[in-house]
């Protein structure tokens, strides 16, 4: 910046070689003893140096405070000392002159001239020379001054001399200015950046952070001062959905391209626990960092999956609506029946899990369901899984769920039976079926209350209770090392065996009399009651296919029936010879396979479909097939060729 004398029409004197050396001493003496300092230091050394330079004993150099009617002193040189600096009102001042009109010289009697200035007074000065600072667009922003107790006769040097030191000054000021600008501007943009709402985060290109801001420290779970050690891509969850979306979001990145509302799931560094975030990331100008924005949905993406578990529970629940179950209800009044009641009753209200132990047809997963509507879970779901009918490559995928790309055909995410469910209780018909691997992850699961999905590594936690049912008997199974011991017992916490109907022949009439009346209103028939030799019959038949094989006879009799009363004939029920029987009248698995075999000739050895076997025999397909493979029936070995 620079200060020209003809302001004031003072130019300086012509100097002799001695002055020229003297004013180049004077402002080597300013360099040197300014060069090196800045700020507080720098305003100090220069009235330091320049009441040297022009023989004072006062020196001073000011900025506005606030107002351009009141100073403040950067520096103050008294006597042979720097002076704490101090404020001041302009008006009444000498000082006041050197603001409004530039230049400003008393070289005698100020005192008199500014009556009112009392430091004048108090000081003793008698003369006063003082410039204004100006910044590069001529603004006034204070003044340097220097004043003395003798008289300061007008001197075109000493005035040169000032200005320059002036100009050092106005330069130094603004240089301030800009500086505390600066920071403050760094201070707002440091608080706006701490205190967003949205995440922000600095790496370099092996996404290692540089810096992040609170709530990017917050939403992923670490410490300020591990920010710098952190790498982002280390917090990716270790799904291959989410590995595969960070990587190609980076790759994006290293070619150069932004990226945009990218969804990925995280985990916090603290406590391992999942976090969805969208994720907008920019290379910088030198592509040595991104600049990385994302906000926290885990809330929404939890929401959603909430949403689509109940869609999907919602929909299992409505094909089990459209399903027909054995009964409405359970009928009967024998001691057997009474007893498996009773035990219901006694344990339905509690969590225990529960193994119902029975044949095929006795009424198993009746007694699954009163369990659970008697239960404190009633207002949740009971999912029903058959683990014979489920093929044996997708067990798990069933039971557990799968992440997208678990496997080949995995083309979307799918929530498991126990995900589905939740806080409600799960039934697993046909428990001894369960292949053996899939036997350690279900004793897991009823250890921990956890289980991860086929693909995935995060444990999900699930509250359900569980009930069994199997028509095998598992403690053979266990000792034939095809059941697992430890599931056996965590199993076996409450057993209920249903009795099998010839066992409680009593409740033959109750029973027929019931579905008669539900297969009449179905179908739309009118049928008063049943002939005695029908009943007799109905009565004396041992029944191996148990209330299941009793409610297709019965369906199917009222089908075929003609009149008021319901007659069956004796070839409606598939009872064995007198001499299959005799062959072993005491071996249930016996009466059972002659009976499978004799349902499989009557219907052309068709399994599945409306006249197939397992539609008359009350059991699924592949329920069916499983039964047969173990008893050793095939239509190469029971037929002749």
């Amino acid at each position: 910046m620079t200060h020209e004398l003809a302001r004031t029409n003072v130019q300086p004197c012509a100097a002799n070689s001695g002055d020229e050396q003297d004013d180049l001493r004077i402002l080597r003496s300013i360099l040197v003893g300014t060069a090196r300092s800045t700020g507080e230091e720098f305003f100090q050394s220069l009235v330091r140096q320049l009441a040297a330079a022009i023989d004072v004993s006062f020196a001073f150099v000011t900025e506005f405070a606030e107002v351009n009617t009141r100073v403040r002193t950067l520096a103050f040189w008294f006597h042979d000392h720097i002076r704490d600096n101090f404020e001041y009102d302009l008006a009444g001042s000498p000082c006041e002159d050197v603001i409004r009109s530039g230049i400003c010289h008393h070289p005698d009697r100020v005192q008199e001239k500014f009556q009112d200035d009392g430091l004048l007074v108090e000081w003793g000065v008698e003369s006063y020379l003082g410039v204004p600072l100006q910044d590069d667009q001529g603004q006034v922003m204070g003044h340097l001054a220097v004043f003395d107790g003798r008289p300061m006769p007008a001197e075109p040097r000493r005035l040169f001399i000032l200005q320059i030191f002036a100009a050092r000054a106005a330069a130094e000021l603004e240089r301030l200015r800009a500086e505390r600008c600066l920071q403050e501007s760094e201070e707002r943009f440091r608080d706006l950046f701490e205190e967003a709402p949205i995440a922000y985060v600095m790496e370099d290109l092996e996404s290692k952070f540089v810096r992040a801001n609170r709530a990017a420290t917050t939403i992923l779970g670490i410490d300020s001062e591990e920010v710098a050690g952190t790498v982002g891509t280390s917090l990716v969850a270790e799904t291959s959905a989410a590995q595969r979306g960070v990587w190609e979001a980076l790759s994006s990145i290293g070619r150069g391209e932004k990226t945009s509302g990218v969804v990925l799931e995280l985990r916090r560094r603290d406590n391992g626990k999942p976090v969805w975030i969208q994720w907008w990331s920019k290379p910088d100008l030198g592509g040595k960092y991104t600049r990385t924005m994302f906000v926290d949905i885990t809330d929404q993406v939890q929401a959603e999956q909430e949403r689509n578990r109940l869609q999907q529970q919602n929909t299992y629940l409505q094909e089990e609506i459209k399903s027909v179950h054995n009964f409405e209800e359970i009928v009967g009044q024998s001691q057997s029946l009474l007893e498996a009641l009773g035990k219901t009753r006694q344990v339905a209200s509690t969590d225990a899990t529960v193994l119902i132990q029975g044949e095929t047809g006795t009424g198993k997963e009746l007694i699954a369901r009163a369990l659970h509507s008697a239960s404190l879970r009633r207002e949740r779901p009971l999912i029903k899984v058959n683990c014979a009918a489920l093929p044996t490559g997708l067990v798990e995928s069933e039971l557990f769920g799968h992440e997208k790309g678990a496997f080949t055909g995995a083309l979307t995410k799918r929530i498991g039976r126990f995900e589905l469910a939740h806080g409600g209780t799960i039934f697993l018909d046909e428990i001894g079926e369960l292949p053996a691997d899939i036997q350690a992850k279900l004793l897991r699961v009823l250890q921990e209350r956890e289980f991860e999905r086929v693909g995935g590594s995060v444990p999900i936690k699930v509250d359900v209770r569980v009930i069994t049912a199997t028509n095998r008997d598992l403690l053979k199974a266990v000792q034939a090392k095809t059941f697992r011991e430890d599931l056996y017992y965590r199993l076996n916490v409450f057993p209920i065996r249903m009795p099998p109907l010839r066992e409680r022949t009593g409740d033959v009439p109750l029973l027929t009399h019931f579905l008669i009346k539900k297969f009449a209103m179905r179908i739309g028939k009118q049928i008063d009651g049943i002939g005695r030799t029908t009943m007799a019959r109905l009565t004396a038949y041992r029944w191996p296919g148990n209330v299941r094989e009793l409610e297709n006879v019965i369906e199917r009799g009222v089908i075929m029936n003609e009149g008021p009363l319901l007659e069956i004939e004796a070839e409606m029920l598939a009872e064995p010879s007198a001499g299959q029987a005799a062959e072993q009248p005491g071996n249930l698995e016996n009466l059972e396979r002659q009976h499978i075999i004799q349902t499989l000739r009557q219907t052309g050895w068709v399994i599945e479909g409306p006249k197939g076997a397992a539609l008359v025999l009350g059991l699924h397909p592949n329920t069916l097939r499983s039964r047969m493979k173990k008893l050793g029936i095939s239509k190469s070995s029971h037929e002749p060729s």
